[in-house]
């Protein structure tokens, strides 16, 4: 066999070069596809499996505060983008209390109320965003409630409200389409509701809405059970923001908390003890704007844990926890500070 050509040899880099350049493509593309398809698929979740929290809860309102729950009311938001004009539903799963999941104390005597809004001010209305139940967080335009109690035919069920036109949401600038406010209420009793939400295309299946989100100001939740186990919250930060203050109750002290962000690589933050509140301010950096931060807690019991979060800015205004973080889970960005010396 013969050694080949310069010739030769330039058309067979060219030839290789151009295979490299193909699989390098064609892999990306393929990676692309693997980490679109699981988004799409939970995206709409409440909690999102990647938060890796058990359940949302909310206590009756005769509930002792030291069970987890500091005001017995949980707001969510519901984001459809604007491009989008097919119905959407907001699926509630085991809405009722009494039953497998959820938490009784003295016989089951508790009933949540689940109120639906839209229209002006269903998230525009300051209240609407606070962290407690004060004023007129009910703003807007009330679209339908339902309240529950032991009901066994919703135990381990889902309730669907819809269908809902997505413009009789709120359009809110800010995240580029119309919003649904969903008010979680124990309205007597001391028993503890855990449930999830789901934002569907469907009425009667879990289909995610294309580009669909959902939010609080407020995170009443479960953690999962289980010793190690780490939970994200992710609040995210707009341009605005120079300091937060992460505020956190009933915590109980069974929990480590670290924030990590573009910039923070596992700051400590304050852990509250039971019946309790406690907080820390932490400084944010302008790389930090327009991103998620990730807000850690490891589990260092095995024993189930009710507990609420909220974080705010240097204006003690209310930063929202995104079910899935806008911008994506932070990862930290090194960086190598070097100085010579002469």
């Amino acid at each position: 066999m013969f050694p080949p050509s310069d010739s030769g040899k330039i058309q067979l880099l060219v030839y290789l070069r151009g295979m490299v350049q193909f699989h390098f493509v064609l892999l990306s593309f393929l990676g692309l596809i693997g980490l679109l398809r699981p988004t799409e698929a939970v995206a709409q979740a409440v909690p999102n499996p990647g938060e890796n929290v058990a359940f949302l809860v909310t206590f009756g309102a005769q509930a002792d505060k030291s069970w987890g729950d500091d005001d017995f009311t949980q707001t969510f938001f519901f984001l459809v983008p604007k491009a989008n004009r097919q119905p959407v539903y907001i699926r509630v799963f085991d809405p009722d209390c009494g039953g497998q999941h959820d938490e009784a104390k003295f016989g089951w005597n508790t009933t949540t109320e689940f109120s639906l809004y839209g229209g002006a001010g269903a998230h525009s209305g300051p209240a609407a965003r606070g962290t407690e139940p004060k004023g007129n967080f009910r703003s807007g335009t009330l679209l339908k409630t339902k309240t529950f109690g032991a009901d066994k035919i919703y135990d381990g069920q889902w309730y669907t409200f819809g269908p809902l036109n997505p413009l009789e949401g709120e359009f809110v600038p800010e995240f580029d389409g119309y919003v649904f406010k969903l008010i979680a209420q124990g309205k007597k009793g001391d028993d503890g509701n855990l449930y999830r939400y789901f934002l569907s295309t469907s009425p009667t299946q879990n289909v995610a809405v294309e580009g669909g989100n959902a939010f609080t100001y407020e995170y009443s939740f479960r953690l999962s059970p289980q010793r190690k186990a780490t939970t994200h919250l992710y609040p995210f930060v707009n341009d605005r923001v120079v300091s937060i203050k992460q505020s956190n109750f009933d915590v109980d002290g069974d929990v480590a908390l670290k924030i990590f962000s573009v910039a923070k690589n596992g700051h400590p933050a304050a852990i509250s003890g039971d019946k309790a509140w406690a907080s820390s301010v932490h400084p944010i950096t302008a790389k930090e704007h327009g991103l998620s931060l990730d807000l850690q807690l490891t589990s260092l019991a095995k024993a189930t844990n009710d507990l609420v979060f909220y974080v705010t800015d240097q204006y003690d205004v209310a930063l929202p926890f995104f079910a899935v973080p806008l911008g994506g889970p932070p990862r930290y960005h090194y960086e190598v500070d070097v100085k010579i010396r002469r």
